[in-house]
C-alpha cells in the first residue's frame, strides 16, 4: 500500500510537471491572451519576418504577428490585434512589410485609406498595400539588396549609427542649414552664366597654355640650368653681396660728408655746362672734320708709306714782350652762336697774315700743305695754325 501510494505521487508530480511545460508553452504562445486574429495575405514575406514581429499602425503597436504560412499565390501571416484597438481600424485597411532598420526584422505597418470603409473585426482578411508608394518603396527595398550584400552589414550598421546619433536632437540646425542652402543657391543660380562664361574663358586659356607647353617647358629647362650655376657659385655670389654692402655703406658715409662739395661741384659747373649746351650743335660738325683732316695729316706726315713727309725746321725765338694788362687782355667777342668755321672772314691786309684764322692765314697754311695733300679745307688752320704761329718755317 505504501509503494503504491508512493509511485501514485510520482505520477501526479510527472502530470504537474507536463502541465507546468504546457501551461508555459501556451503562455508562451499566448493561447490565453483574448486577441483578434486576422488574416494578411502577401505575395511575399522575405526572410526577415517571423513570428512575434510587431503590427503597427502609424508607428503605434496594435498586435503582433503570431504565425506565417507560405501558399501558392504567395503567404498568409496571421495577425493579432489587441480587442481594444480593433475596432478603431477601417474595414479596407492594407498592410506593408517594412524593416524597421536596414538591416533589421520586418513588421506589418498597417496604412490608413483615404476613403474609410466599415470597421475591421476579427477573421477578416487584409489585402497587401499595392498604391503606388507601396510599389516604389518596395522597388527602392529590393535595388538595395545587391548593395546591402556588397557591404559589409557590421560595418555599414556601425557608420549609421555613428550618422544616427550624430544627427539626434539637431534636426533644427540641419533644417536651418538646409533653408540657408537653398537660399544660397538661389543667389548663385542667377550667376551661372557669368560662371560658364568663366569656364569658357579657362578653357581657351588652357588651350593657349597646351600650345606654349613646349616653350614653357624649355624655358623651365633654360631656368634650372641658370639656377644649378648659381647654386654652384653661390659662395661667389655671397662675397659679391657682402663686398656690395661694405661698397655700398662707404658710398653712404662718401656721399654723406661729402654732399656740401658735391653740391658745390654742381653748382660751379653750370655755367660751363649750359655753354656747352649753347655750342653742343657744333660738336658733330668739328668731330666730323677731324675725323677727315686725320688721314690728310698721316699722308701729310708720311705715315705708312716711303715718301717723305712734311719737314719743318722750327726755331725758338724770344719770348715776345711781357704781358700788358689792358693790351693784351683776350677778347671773347665772338658773336653769332655754334656754327661750322668756313669762309667769311674779314680779307687781311696785303703783307700781313692777319689775325687767327684770318682769310691770309688760312691761305698760307693751304699753301705749305698743298705739296703733299693736295688742296685742303680752308679751314685747315683752326688745327694746324696754333702749332705754327711764332715759329719760323723753311720751306723745301
Amino acid at each position: 500500500m505504501s509503494r503504491f501510494r508512493t509511485q501514485l505521487a510520482g505520477v501526479a508530480f510527472l502530470g504537474v510537471l507536463v502541465l507546468l511545460g504546457w501551461l508555459a508553452v501556451a503562455i508562451y504562445d499566448k493561447d490565453f491572451d483574448d486577441a483578434e486574429l486576422v488574416t494578411l495575405r502577401a505575395d511575399r514575406v522575405g526572410n526577415q519576418l517571423a513570428p512575434t514581429a510587431e503590427v503597427k499602425v502609424r508607428g503605434v503597436p496594435f498586435g503582433e504577428v503570431r504565425a506565417v504560412r507560405s501558399t501558392r499565390a504567395g503567404a498568409e501571416i496571421d495577425l493579432a490585434l489587441d480587442p481594444a484597438k480593433i475596432g478603431l481600424l477601417p474595414g479596407n485597411v492594407s498592410a506593408r512589410l517594412l524593416p524597421k532598420t536596414v538591416f533589421g526584422e520586418r513588421y506589418v505597418n498597417l496604412v490608413l485609406p483615404d476613403s474609410p470603409q466599415g470597421k475591421l473585426r476579427g477573421g477578416a482578411v487584409i489585402a497587401q498595400d499595392r498604391s503606388a508608394n507601396a510599389i516604389e518603396l518596395e522597388r527602392v527595398l529590393g535595388d538595395l539588396l545587391p548593395l546591402l550584400r556588397a557591404v559589409q552589414p557590421q560595418k555599414l550598421n556601425s557608420s549609421l549609427g555613428a550618422i544616427s546619433q550624430a544627427l539626434d536632437n539637431r534636426g533644427k540646425p540641419l533644417g536651418e542649414s538646409i533653408v540657408q542652402l537653398q537660399d544660397l543657391l538661389g543667389r548663385l543660380n542667377p550667376l551661372m552664366p557669368q560662371f560658364k562664361a568663366d569656364i569658357t574663358g579657362l578653357a581657351n586659356t588652357a588651350d593657349v597654355y597646351t600650345g606654349a607647353a613646349p616653350d614653357i617647358l624649355q624655358a623651365l629647362s633654360d631656368l634650372s640650368t641658370t639656377a644649378r650655376t648659381i647654386v654652384d657659385t653661390r659662395a661667389d655670389l655671397g662675397n659679391l653681396y657682402t663686398s656690395v654692402t661694405s661698397a655700398t655703406g662707404h658710398l653712404n658715409e662718401f656721399l654723406r660728408k661729402n654732399k656740401d662739395n658735391l653740391i658745390g661741384v654742381s653748382a660751379a659747373s653750370r655755367p660751363t655746362l649750359e655753354l656747352l649746351a649753347r655750342y653742343s650743335p657744333e660738336f658733330p660738325c668739328l668731330f666730323d672734320a677731324v675725323n677727315r683732316l686725320k688721314p690728310l695729316m698721316e699722308k701729310a706726315l708720311g705715315k705708312g708709306t716711303n715718301e717723305p713727309g712734311l719737314h719743318v725746321t722750327l726755331t725758338v725765338q724770344d719770348p715776345r714782350e711781357k704781358y700788358v694788362p689792358g693790351r693784351d687782355t683776350p677778347r671773347f667777342d665772338a658773336t653769332g652762336g655754334p656754327k661750322c668755321y668756313g669762309g667769311g672772314a674779314a680779307a687781311a691786309a696785303d703783307g700781313d697774315l692777319g689775325p687767327a684764322n684770318s682769310l691770309g692765314e688760312r691761305r698760307l697754311v693751304a699753301e705749305l700743305l698743298r705739296p703733299e695733300l693736295g688742296d685742303v679745307p680752308d679751314w685747315s688752320s683752326v688745327l694746324i695754325g696754333p702749332a705754327l704761329r711764332g715759329t719760323e718755317v723753311t720751306v723745301r
